[in-house]
């Protein structure tokens, strides 16, 4: 699949500030780019094991076209090429070589996957290609000394799992832990992420580990064999297929963990309702983001537009479906980015405006969460709220989690 667009539609009230034009020097242009357009590549898993996320490019390509009708960027219309790569790595660098040396894109943009975009780092590093607000769950990639054109968008792993591991310590203090993770850099990075924060008491409290591979059939062996460990704490650190499958086996052969899913297993219409909305309820995770089919956001501004939107410009996306909320904040970043780069639109500043975000506010994420990044810190996100499915919905809980 390929979408390629140069779209023309609304923007709602709470983002008319993204399309507003800096007074600026002389243009500067690098490839991609010209007094009326800016071409941004991306590789996206709209086949495969991992299909379940493609609806994140189509919700950034939606983003996109509300943003062009506004008059685009500094007056450029945006048009996001984005090639399907299956999730899978030889196709992600075949798709990437194609975005950066024929059609010449400025730069990549969120990406999905971790050895997808691991595939492709070296090459876009060495070519000076930003490698912006990668969809990837992954500590790697706030490497700016080493990798400094590599910046992802997501919580990483040792920030999520941190919370994680402080919620068990506090609560279940003897608890026996088994985990299940995707036997990549996404899954070992929770695993590792985990025993980390849990420190001395790892050893101890993590009694049973089992990985699979992103093209398994099923995980149904792997949640028989950790349930057998005797756990009463399981860390699900799957993606959406996986996730959905490990939720439903658990609850169909009686085990009944403590079950912690990470953000990229937790949305509704994706992974719960294929696994069972009862076999789900119970679930725990964190957010930093609103989950516009909860209640308590019903007369939210920016939900109430968030909804306009998918129904204006996304209208066969799932409104249950969170990834299109992550989408749409996702494309605000880079707008975000781009407007700041006023009319030294080359890739070098590029980078530079984005390791130089300060308290910004994007649409849907949680009250008091900003992006702040800088040229030696490259996680924008460090803020998240837990919360537990209830069956119907997800409800926060606690206060809002801080962590470096």
């Amino acid at each position: 699949m390929t979408i390629s667009q140069v779209c023309t539609v609304g923007l709602p009230l709470g983002l008319a500030l993204l399309t507003v034009t800096p007074v600026g020097a002389e243009k500067s242009y690098g490839p991609g780019v010209t007094d009326t357009e800016i071409k941004v590549g991306q590789t996206m898993a709209y086949s495969g094991p991992t299909s379940a996320f493609g609806t994140i490019g189509k919700s950034e390509a939606a983003f996109f076209q509300m943003i062009n009708e506004r008059g685009g960027v500094n007056g450029r219309k945006l048009r996001l090429i984005s090639l399907d790569d299956g999730y899978s790595p030889p196709r992600t660098v075949e798709q990437t070589r194609r975005l950066v040396e024929e059609e010449q894109v400025l730069l990549m943009f969120g990406s999905l996957g971790t050895a997808q975009n691991t595939a492709v780092q070296k090459y876009l590093n060495v070519k000076k290609v930003p490698q912006l607000f990668i969809g990837s769950i992954s500590n790697k990639w706030n490497d700016p000394k080493n990798f400094p054109w590599s910046m992802a968008l997501p919580v990483p792993p040792r920030i999520e799992a941190a919370i994680y591991a402080e919620y068990i310590l506090a609560n279940h203090p003897g608890a026996k832990i088994a985990v299940l993770y995707q036997n990549d850099d996404f899954g070992k990075d929770y695993l590792a992420s985990l025993k980390n924060a849990l420190g001395t008491k790892a050893a101890t409290m993590v009694v049973a580990e089992a990985s699979y591979e992103p093209t398994d059939p099923t995980v149904d062996s792997q949640i028989v064999t950790l349930k057998g460990s005797g756990a009463d704490v399981f860390m699900n650190f799957s993606t959406p297929k996986a996730g959905a499958q490990a939720i439903r086996k658990v609850y169909d052969i009686g085990w009944k963990p403590h079950h912690f899913v990470s953000v990229a297993s937790t949305s509704v219409a994706a992974v719960l309702i294929p696994a069972g909305l009862e076999k789900s309820a119970g679930l725990i995770s964190a957010t930093f983001a609103k989950d516009p089919t909860d209640p308590s956001w019903q007369n939210d501004r920016e939900v109430k537009e968030w909804f306009a939107w998918m129904k204006r410009y996304y209208p066969e996306g799932n409104t249950a479906d969170l990834l299109n909320v992550t989408g749409y904040f996702q494309a605000a970043a880079l707008v975000e980015v781009l407007k700041k780069c006023g009319d030294d639109l080359t890739r070098e500043n590029v980078m530079r405006q984005a390791a130089n975000l300060k308290d910004v506010e994007l649409p849907m994420l949680l009250p008091g969460v900003r992006m702040n990044t800088t040229a030696t810190d490259y996680v924008p996100f460090k803020q998240m709220q837990m919360r537990r499915f209830d069956g119907t919905r997800w409800v926060r809980f606690g206060e809002m989690m801080a962590r470096q």
